[in-house]
């Protein structure tokens, strides 16, 4: 049985305002209050609607949850962690979203987050990061995700084979063999 998957082409992504997009504000009280990481990955898995088998489930409760401990330690307003939450899942959805290699569109596009939440021009982007925020979350963005991008990939597209068969239908290459022989 021969499973046919279509490769989806990379598309440009277009930044936008994620403010309050996957965690609400309300969601958001409920993580503060959460100190224990298995709780954290039950509550981040219902609000981030992680709906992916173990061991991947496990890979991008990680990556959620490490996010929010670098949002504590760093003191973010409930509205920067859920933006930070927001943003990195988008990036993920990008990347996984194709098997051919778009880390160039990923990284335009974390860039273009950022900056979209670093300056404010009401609709298109709001200054939810001041420049010395902006540059630490693109550090941490870099050094947990986009440093590890292979992986992602791997772990969360699609693998594929190719599977090359030849067929020659010039009959006088088949006499020529037989003559020969």
């Amino acid at each position: 049985m021969t499973m046919e998957i279509k490769i989806m082409i990379p598309q440009e992504p277009k930044a936008k305002v994620m403010l309050w997009t996957d965690i609400s504000y309300h969601d958001m009280e409920r993580l503060n209050k959460i100190q224990s990481i298995p709780e954290l990955q039950i509550t981040l898995c219902e609000l981030l609607e992680i709906d992916v088998p173990n061991p991947k489930r496990g890979i991008l409760l990680d990556l959620y949850v490490q996010t929010v401990f670098y949002c504590r330690e760093n003191n973010f307003k409930p509205t920067q962690t859920s933006t930070l939450l927001s943003i990195l899942k988008s990036i993920h959805k990008i990347n996984a979203e194709t098997v051919i290699n778009n880390i160039e569109h990923c990284h335009t596009y974390c860039k273009e987050l950022l900056l979209c939440h670093s300056v404010r021009q009401p609709p298109f982007s709001i200054d939810l990061y001041n420049s010395e925020e902006v540059t630490s979350i693109y550090k941490y963005i870099y050094n947990s995700y986009m440093r590890h991008y292979r992986l992602y990939k791997f772990v969360f597209t699609p693998q594929l084979k190719l599977d090359l068969s030849l067929t020659y239908s010039d009959s006088t290459d088949q006499n020529v063999a037989a003559t020969s022989a």
